[in-house]
């Protein structure tokens, strides 16, 4: 299974969200929680290409993007061969 990180807040609907939808799918995560490491925004930042919001989800070198493109991959039958790899 690749490694998959996840930056979030500490109150963010979506990424609770997304975090269940892996829990789920018996993938472990890192998650780098912004609000106790202020100082890795840059780097979700720089990763992401600039988007700001939360969560901002890798999976190995893929940017996935936030929790709708979590779930959109899921509905797509695409998720499960990403974890696979």
């Amino acid at each position: 299974m690749p490694n998959i990180d996840i930056y979030s807040t500490t109150v963010c609907p979506f990424c609770v969200r997304a975090k269940m939808l892996l829990d789920k799918k018996g993938a472990s995560y890192t998650e780098i929680n912004l609000n106790k490491e202020p100082d890795r925004r840059d780097e979700m930042l720089t990763r992401s290409g600039g988007r700001r919001t939360v969560p901002q989800i890798f999976i190995g070198d893929v940017h996935v993007g936030g929790c709708d493109d979590l779930y959109e991959l899921e509905f797509d039958g695409k998720l499960e061969p990403m974890l696979a790899d």
